[in-house]
């Protein structure tokens, strides 16, 4: 297995956990790379040319009022969290096909299908990952090569849990009440009315990653938390 981190250290950091996990013989290999450049992505692909399963995970956020979103904060949000998966499989789904076997993932977000009004340039960009997936998957007919999406809700990831720290401290709060104000003003829909946890979503990514979900091809999966109200 890869593991990818914009950094030697946060990549170092990342192996030992996964190993202190329970995986002490697990094979695994760290890369740094930011993915979200064309020379992270190069370097990447040269040193791993082939993979069975691609996730791509890469992203960023900001919540920014629309009209101070500038044309270059539209286009590094478009870099990092569009073509970044776009770049990695073009150099890796040709070798899927050829096998006959593979996964492709994008970690979207259900803001890729409820727009949120605070950013709408994250929004975007993970509504055109949808398409990108759609659009691979559409290649892959009569193949044993997958494409699909994943739709978390909001989730505790590093970055968030930063970030909702930070605002308890400016407005004199905790954390807990700064996410429920979160939930009761920001994402009302939300059945959790919680963040979710990385491991409720790379448990759906696990199993879509596996050989059991042979069927599951050109979706648009939500481990959203019930935050869109929406059957389908």
């Amino acid at each position: 297995m890869i593991v990818n981190g914009r950094t030697e250290p946060r990549t170092a950091a990342a192996v030992t956990a996964i190993r202190d996990s329970g995986l002490p013989d697990a094979d695994l290999r760290g890369i740094a790379a930011d993915l979200g450049t064309a020379e992270g992505c190069a370097k990447m692909v040269q040193a791993v040319p082939e993979v069975d399963v691609l996730v791509n995970n890469v992203g960023i956020f900001e919540a920014k009022p629309f009209g101070e979103i500038t044309d270059a904060d539209w286009l590094h949000f478009f870099e990092v969290n569009v073509l970044s998966g776009v770049r990695l499989s073009r150099a890796y789904l040709p070798g899927m096909l050829s096998r006959n076997w593979g996964r492709i993932l994008f970690i979207s977000s259900e803001s890729g299908l409820q727009i949120p009004v605070e950013m709408i340039q994250y929004g975007t960009t993970k509504t055109a990952q949808l398409a990108v997936a759609r659009g691979l998957a559409e290649m892959t007919s009569g193949t044993a090569v997958t494409v699909n999406s994943i739709l978390p809700g909001p989730t505790k990831s590093e970055g968030v849990a930063d970030f909702v720290t930070g605002l308890a401290s400016q407005q004199g709060k905790t954390a807990a009440d700064v996410e429920r104000d979160f939930f009761k003003h920001a994402r009302p829909t939300s059945l959790l009315q919680r963040f979710e946890s990385p491991d409720e979503i790379a448990a759906l990514t696990a199993f879509i990653a596996s050989p059991r979900a042979s069927g599951v091809n050109g979706a648009a999966l939500r481990v959203d938390g019930g935050v869109v109200r929406a059957i389908g």
